[in-house]
């Protein structure tokens, strides 16, 4: 039975895909660099928001080119990043769920630590007390530092433990930190793509991703 579930957060719980494509475009603009449409930027999210501004930019940006983009992505996202982030679909009823069947919760992302505070604060804090976002003394995802770090916090047993997430950087990090992992087919990858990873379970729905916790 699945006690403990680790959720990623962009593209699983929250859809910030509008913010963060107004928020690449508005950098890349500001430097008289090509746009990027959001279908571009939904395929480069999943590993941080340096590896975004990496894939954004054109190839052969000059280093300090780049860090001037991702500079001006960092401020205009801090000031615009919650204009269209919401919870997908569904997301705050599982979580009700969740919590009322006493399973423990944690959110894990490579997003920069205070951001995920901060939008956990604001969207899941009544149904998740921890979050653990990028942090220099913890390896990012894939890694599976932050993963083994909300076990020990929750004291949970790796065996009955889920890891939620929508990318291949979750299905890396579910292996590495040797627990089961689910990947959403609402995110950040298309479906097609996900099934080349083998994951233990894929939902389409919460309701499915519900099913599956309480099923096993």
């Amino acid at each position: 039975m699945i006690k403990t579930v680790l959720f990623d957060l962009d593209g699983t719980l929250l859809n910030t895909l509008t913010d963060l494509s107004n928020s690449v475009n508005y950098a890349l603009n500001s430097h008289h660099l090509p746009q990027r449409t959001e279908l571009e930027v939904r395929s480069f999210l999943g590993n941080g928001i340096h590896n975004l501004i990496e894939k954004s930019v054109p190839e052969n940006t000059p280093s300090e080119l780049l860090e001037d983009v991702f500079q001006s992505f960092k401020s205009y996202y801090l000031q615009h990043g919650l204009e269209s982030t919401a919870p997908y679909p569904g997301i705050i009823s599982l979580l009700k769920a969740l919590q009322q069947k006493s399973v423990k919760m944690a959110i894990i992302s490579n997003k920069v630590d205070t951001a995920v505070q901060q939008l956990n604060k604001k969207f899941f804090s009544d149904y998740i007390g921890i979050a653990i976002g990028e942090k220099p003394q913890i390896r990012r995802k894939p890694a599976p530092d932050s993963v083994l770090l909300a076990i020990k916090a929750l004291d949970a047993n790796p065996a009955t433990t889920l890891y939620v997430g929508d990318s291949e950087v979750d299905y890396e990090t579910a292996h590495s930190a040797g627990i089961r992992c689910a990947l959403v087919t609402w995110g950040f990858r298309d479906r097609l793509d996900l099934e080349d990873l083998h994951a233990d379970y894929y939902v389409n729905s919460s309701h499915e991703l519900m099913a599956v916790i309480s099923e096993n």
